[in-house]
C-alpha cells in the first residue's frame, strides 16, 4: 500500500472512529426510523394502538406489515386485513421488529449508491439474505436456539460492511483504489458491526455473533452457540455459492461445524430447507 493510501485509510477510519466513539452513527434516515421502531417495541408492556401508530409513522414498514399480515404464512383464514392495529396482532411483536430490521438493512443497501458500491451493497443485501435463512434452518434442526434470533444475526452479521460502505461515499476523494476501501472493511466491519448493534440495542447474544463469526478460535462446546450457528451459516453459504463442498475436509471441521455436529449427509436436506426459507423471506420484503 502506497503513502496516499495509508493516509486516505487512516483519515476515513478517524472519521469513522469519531462516529463510534460519540455514538452518534450516520445511516440514512429512512433507517434510523426502522430501527427507532424497532428500539420502541422491545417495550413488553407497549399497547397494539401505540405499536400501530409508531409503525404508521414509517409508510415502507407499515406496507411490509400488511403485506405480511395477509400472506399464507400468517393468514390462514384468508380474511382480508387492512388495518396496522389487525395486522401487528395478528403477527406479534417479534415478527414486526424483524420486519423492521429487515426493511432498514434493504433501505440501507439501496441508499444512494452508484457504481461499484451500488454492485457491492446488492452483493451483500443478497448474500445477507442467504445466510439469514441459513441461520434460520441450522438453528430450527440442529439446536434449540431461536431460529427467529438466529435469522435476525444471519441478517445482521455483515452490518458493519454495510455501514463502511455507504460511509465511503462521503470519502471518495480520499480511497485512490477500491483496494484500499476493501482493505478497510476486512480489517474493520466486525468491530464496527458490534458498535452499530450496541447502539441499536441488540441482544449481546447477537452482537458476540456478529463480531466472532469468523474468529479462527471458537470455542468447543456441547450445546451449539449463536456464534457456531452464524459461522457455520457464514462457511456453508461461501461454499455453496462456489460450488466448493467437494474441498471440504470432513475430518478437519471448524469448530462451530463440530459444535452443530454437521455431517456431510445433512447438507442436501439444509440446502434444500434454505431455499424454501428464503423464499418465505423474500415474498415478505419484495
Amino acid at each position: 500500500m502506497t503513502t496516499i493510501e495509508h493516509a486516505s485509510e487512516f483519515e476515513f477510519i478517524q472519521g469513522l472512529s469519531a462516529e463510534l466513539s460519540s455514538k452518534e452513527l450516520i445511516f440514512p434516515t429512512s433507517l434510523n426510523a426502522t430501527m427507532k421502531i424497532r428500539k420502541a417495541l422491545s417495550n413488553q408492556d407497549i399497547s397494539n394502538d401505540n405499536i400501530a401508530r409508531i409503525i404508521s409513522a414509517e409508510p415502507v414498514v407499515s406496507a411490509q406489515v400488511l403485506l405480511l399480515s395477509n400472506s399464507v404464512m400468517f393468514n390462514r383464514s384468508g380474511k382480508r386485513i387492512s388495518e396496522l392495529r389487525a395486522a401487528t396482532m395478528l403477527l406479534g411483536f417479534a415478527a414486526v421488529r424483524h420486519v423492521a430490521i429487515f426493511v432498514g438493512m434493504k433501505q440501507l443497501a439501496e441508499h444512494q449508491a452508484v457504481g461499484q458500491v451500488s454492485q457491492h451493497m446488492e452483493g451483500l443485501w443478497t448474500r445477507s439474505l442467504r445466510v439469514a435463512a441459513l441461520s434460520y434452518v441450522l438453528a430450527k434442526d440442529l439446536t434449540r436456539l431461536s431460529p427467529d434470533k438466529a435469522m435476525l444475526a444471519g441478517l445482521l452479521h455483515d452490518v458493519g460492511k454495510f455501514y463502511i460502505l455507504n460511509r465511503a461515499r462521503q470519502y471518495q476523494n480520499l480511497f485512490v483504489t477500491e483496494h484500499t476501501i476493501w482493505e478497510v472493511v476486512d480489517q474493520w466491519h466486525a468491530s464496527i458491526g458490534a458498535a452499530i448493534l450496541e447502539n441499536w440495542d441488540i441482544d449481546d447474544d447477537v452482537r458476540m455473533a456478529v463480531m466472532d463469526h469468523r474468529a479462527p478460535n471458537l470455542p468447543t462446546g456441547i450445546r451449539p452457540t449463536l456464534t457456531d450457528v452464524i459461522a457455520t451459516a457464514d462457511f456453508l453459504d461461501r461454499h455453496f455459492v462456489a460450488n466448493t463442498l467437494d474441498s471440504v475436509n470432513w475430518d478437519a471441521l471448524p469448530v462451530a461445524l463440530r459444535n452443530l455436529h454437521l455431517t456431510r449427509e445433512r447438507l442436501d436436506q439444509l440446502r434444500e430447507e434454505t431455499r424454501g426459507e428464503l423464499s418465505q423471506i423474500l415474498k415478505a420484503i419484495a
